[in-house]
């Protein structure tokens, strides 16, 4: 499966006052791992900032004034992000200015939800973690994902922390504890670490035949002591069916 994890800055919050995108990241994962591909990219917007804005992520109009518009990065971006499943935190924010610029660049363009499945991971979170700060520093700090460079908001480096986020949110393992990921940051584990992409597969060991049969007889004997309730040997039946 692959997914691509999303983020954007902006010159401000509203698309109705016509506020634009300045920076695209995405970071790729295919079957929960991250590939090394991303797509990044800072635009000029063709206005100002507003002070607010730059106060959050730091991108000046000074420094978007050589970029290119969105017009000439549209089509890069786009195959980039075709027919994947989007994983974006705060997904209607993103989406309205990804399609605000898309409509302005044609009144037929399709919406991105067209294009690519969507993931909310904050929807995610207020479902987990009802009546709690889910915000990306409340969540890094919960499931333990390191953001300590996180000075300003920044599109890739924030992509990259959510795609952490996500696999922790998801069932990656959070740290070796039965107590679950909260109580194992508690009791001093170690946060997540990104792994490099390019580290070498894990190396698959497969039963031989006489593991094999001594698991079957192990289950028998299982079986035979629980009055014929193994429910590996009921999971082993139901399949064969």
């Amino acid at each position: 499966m692959r997914q691509v994890v999303l983020d954007t800055e902006t010159t401000g919050l509203e698309v109705s006052q016509d506020h634009r995108i300045i920076e695209i990241g995405c970071v790729e994962l295919v079957n929960r791992r991250l590939t090394g591909r991303h797509y990044h990219q800072y635009i000029n917007p063709q206005r100002e900032v507003d002070q607010g804005a730059f106060e959050v992520h730091g991108i000046s109009d000074e420094f978007l004034a050589d970029k290119p518009v969105f017009a000439d990065v549209c089509h890069e971006f786009l195959e980039f992000i075709r027919g994947a499943e989007l994983v974006i935190h705060n997904a209607p924010f993103d989406l309205g200015f990804l399609n605000h610029e898309l409509r302005k660049l044609s009144a037929q363009s399709p919406p991105v939800e067209q294009l690519c499945s969507v993931v909310d991971t904050l929807v995610m979170a207020r479902q987990r973690h009802p009546g709690q700060k889910n915000n990306l520093d409340a969540l890094c700090k919960r499931y333990g994902v390191d953001n300590s460079q996180r000075d300003l908001h920044g599109a890739l480096l924030d992509a990259e922390i959510l795609a952490d986020l996500y696999i922790a949110m998801t069932g990656g393992q959070v740290a070796l504890s039965l107590g679950g990921s909260e109580d194992a940051l508690q009791n001093g584990a170690s946060p997540i670490r990104r792994l490099p992409a390019e580290r070498a597969p894990l190396r698959i060991v497969r039963a031989t035949p006489d593991e094999l049969r001594l698991h079957d007889e192990r289950l028998q004997e299982i079986d035979k002591a629980s009055a014929g309730q193994c429910l590996w040997l009921q999971h082993e039946a139901a399949e064969s069916v």
